[in-house]
């Protein structure tokens, strides 16, 4: 697959920070202002609901490679045709509270129907956390040998903490967190952790395999746009890191 050379560069650097606006959220001026943060905090690239009309705001806004996210396939084409650099089969923690379950056939068969429709647009696809670790591990190999380019890992949603504080947070990463780890072992394209990470869990999930991170609510829950770059500038500096020390 064709992918981004700055997003290339990043993953391979796994220094890569995917900020989400939410699968749901078709709010442009609330998307507007989370994506602008994005860019201005030093975000890598942003991941927002699959609507044309929200990409072609999006790409006027910023110049970062944008990412739709869905869990219908037919839904990416007009996106790509508006100028989607990438596609995200998932999010799927907006579903959860509905009780709507993704279980691992349901998310190889979108896969399969999405890579029929766009063969040659970079791929990347959840798998759903309520699966066991074990069963996480064998649906990324087979998404992977179905043409998924990128694994995102998921599972804040799941966790429970029982702390406060910097012990809460790390319980909350927990899932993801193991998920990145295994996952990133089994197959050869890079895993995004994401879901339930703060700029205190970002260090662990790079040290855990991962390639870059995805992070949503620690971000597009803020109130103000200037809060929301100082939440991606603190995220950007701490996987950074990681980097540093490896370098």
């Amino acid at each position: 697959m064709t992918m981004n050379a700055t997003l290339q560069t990043a993953l391979q650097q796994r220094t890569a920070l995917k900020v989400i606006s939410g699968l749901t959220n078709f709010d442009g001026d609330r998307v507007s202002a989370i994506v602008r943060a994005a860019e201005q905090g030093g975000a890598t690239f942003v991941d927002i609901a699959a609507s044309a009309d929200l990409v072609r705001q999006v790409k006027a806004l910023i110049s970062l490679p944008v990412c739709v996210s869905a869990v219908e396939p037919e839904a990416f084409v007009p996106c790509v045709e508006a100028g989607a650099d990438l596609i995200e089969i998932g999010n799927f923690d907006a579903f959860y509270a509905q009780g709507r379950r993704f279980e691992a056939a349901e998310v190889l068969e979108l896969t399969r129907r999405t890579r029929a429709l766009l063969p040659h647009v970079t791929l990347s696809v959840t798998v759903p956390h309520i699966l066991t670790l074990d069963q996480q591990v064998q649906l990324a190999e087979e998404l992977v040998n179905v043409g998924a380019d990128l694994i995102q890992t998921e599972g804040g949603t799941s966790s429970q903490p029982a702390h406060p504080g910097t012990l809460g947070l790390m319980e909350k990463a927990a899932p993801t967190l193991a998920a990145a780890y295994e996952i990133s072992k089994a197959v050869n394209v890079p895993v995004l952790c994401a879901s339930g990470l703060s700029s205190v869990t970002a260090p662990l999930a790079i040290a855990a395999g991962a390639a870059g991170i995805g992070v949503g609510s620690a971000i597009n829950q803020l109130n103000s746009e200037v809060a929301m770059v100082a939440a991606v500038r603190s995220i950007v500096e701490a996987i950074q890191q990681p980097a540093a020390v490896r370098d």
